[in-house]
């Protein structure tokens, strides 16, 4: 769940003339060519055998027992909400820092998002902000992992489980996010998953669902396309025509095999990927220590980062302000992207549930602050270099400060 880049038209170069430096960039290689060419040169575009490829090297890297791969992040969590029984009336407790893709498939499954506060350091859902907001109307709660720091999932599966709440995991940052021996996406109910195409692992368009049970996951893989009993690769296959049935009330939501053919070759390249970022994470962490901005916190011991993001806080005594520093690194070649505003300063919700974003003042502040940097698998040397020298020459060599997750270092 990723908001647009600061690219432009026509975007100026970096120094040394080189092509300005595309926020998120994805990186695709020969295998993942070939095996859309492949598909293409099969005559299978539509979800087929290298859907159910994906489908299983996806659930034995996670460790999961069932993997259902759909066309995006978004569907994912709509379904997993509506195969928990979400509907009018129900409540749903989430982050307002976050994409508009959680609050709406919210939404989209007839229920009522109920915000709690984030934590100022990780950025996360607040278990215990959350517990606070629990009604007899709560019948869910769908935390983030937010730019692929877990959540705090033990006491939030400890709250689901008192108060009888499904859980569902957005982890549209976390593919490769760990919590002690607990995979992101694998603590509750259901694990939600991007391959957009700014993602650790993209497939253009594209997620998948880890759902807990076998029932869970025929659910929604039925949902997941129209509601019929039986999916296109079994209708159409060479074994013969099967006839369907529809069961129930579904939608369009599958992937195909041309995102999948993508897909299963991104995962195979997934840990040397997420090695690279780490290195480029933690040399911007070493390189802006003496900036005046707030360095994200280090990941916590016995965790997994999936390194999705490095998101900076630009606080208000700063020399510039985040949406100047923006500006700044356009004109130095650098794109940035922003991640995110408060959902609670979207016209669109304050009109409809009347929230005002000073009400979940972390993520407020937070949201008027927050820039993330280029973290790619893409990125070179020269690149990061490049970053790192675009910063500080946009934060104006302000005097120095080492100020990591909201504390002076």
């Amino acid at each position: 769940m990723t908001s647009p880049s600061s690219l432009r038209p026509n975007p100026p170069q970096r120094r040394g003339g080189r092509p300005f430096l595309v926020y998120g960039a994805p990186v695709i290689e020969t295998p993942e060519i070939d095996e859309v060419v492949d598909s293409l040169r099969s005559g299978w575009l539509g979800t087929g055998p290298k859907v159910a490829r994906f489908e299983r090297t996806f659930a034995a890297y996670k460790n999961a027992p069932h993997a259902v791969a759909v066309n995006s992040c978004t569907a994912a969590l709509h379904l997993s909400l509506v195969a928990a029984g979400l509907g009018p009336g129900d409540e749903v407790i989430t982050t307002p820092l976050t994409f508009c893709a959680t609050i709406n498939a919210i939404i989209h499954a007839g229920a009522t998002p109920v915000l709690a506060d984030v934590d100022p350091e990780t950025m996360n859902l607040d278990p215990v902000d959350a517990a606070r907001r629990i009604t007899p109307r709560t019948r869910a709660i769908v935390p983030v992992h937010f730019a692929g720091r877990p959540c705090e999932l033990a006491p939030l599966t400890t709250l689901c489980r008192h108060h009888d709440l499904a859980l569902i995991e957005d982890c549209a940052h976390a593919i490769e996010t760990r919590a002690g021996g607990t995979e992101a996406g694998t603590a509750g109910d259901f694990g939600c998953f991007s391959f957009y195409v700014t993602k650790n692992l993209c497939t253009g368009e594209g997620g998948m669902i880890l759902p807990r049970t076998a029932e869970a996951a025929a659910r929604v893989k039925r949902l997941a396309l129209h509601g019929l009993s039986a999916d296109a690769w079994s209708r159409f296959s060479d074994r013969g025509y099967r006839h369907y049935a529809v069961v129930e009330p579904g939608f369009k939501y599958n992937m195909t095999d041309l995102q999948a053919a993508i897909g299963i070759h991104q995962l195979a390249r997934i840990e040397p990927n997420h090695r690279h970022r780490e290195t480029v994470w933690t040399r911007y962490q070493d390189a802006l220590c003496d900036q005046p901005v707030i360095r994200p916190t280090e990941p916590a011991a016995g965790t997994r980062h999936a390194y999705h993001l490095y998101a900076i806080r630009i606080p208000p005594d700063a020399r510039v302000d985040r949406d100047a520093f923006i500006a700044a690194m356009y004109e130095r070649g650098v794109g940035t992207g922003v991640h995110y505003r408060s959902v609670a300063e979207h016209p669109c919700y304050q009109q409809r549930f009347g929230w005002r974003p000073e009400a979940w003042p972390h993520a407020f502040r937070i949201g008027r602050e927050t820039v993330s940097l280029p973290l790619s698998a893409g990125l070179s040397d020269q690149d990061v270099d490049d970053v790192i020298t675009a910063t500080r020459d946009a934060l104006g060599d302000a005097a120095p400060r080492c100020m990591r997750g909201g504390r002076a270092a």
